[in-house]
């Protein structure tokens, strides 16, 4: 038996929760502390991210209007959160009225 070094908890973690269909935890971070600058300021004055998992993330927004509006861009919206996060991590996006 070939003694390894221990590996970090960390990629143990991402594995584990990749398989959960949870993401990394470091997108997590990203997308909550980030909001405002992942999707500008005016489109985070109306909507916050609720939950995230398989690759979908769920946004409230504080009117109907909104949820269209972000309805309408989500094509958008998917490319400049795949930019900032990694292409793979968001994958759609579900829209709430709160």
């Amino acid at each position: 038996m070939i003694d390894e070094p221990p590996k970090p908890l960390s990629a143990s973690l991402d594995r584990l929760l990749s398989h959960l269909g949870a993401p990394k935890p470091s997108t997590l971070v990203d997308v909550f502390d980030r909001w405002p600058e992942l999707v500008g300021a005016e489109i985070a004055s109306h909507s916050r991210p609720v939950s995230f998992a398989d690759q979908t993330l769920v946004i409230a927004v504080d009117d109907p209007a909104w949820a269209s509006q972000l309805r309408w861009a989500e094509a958008q919206l998917l490319e400049r959160l795949g930019q900032q996060l990694g292409m793979h991590e968001v994958q759609a996006l579900e829209i709430r009225v709160r």
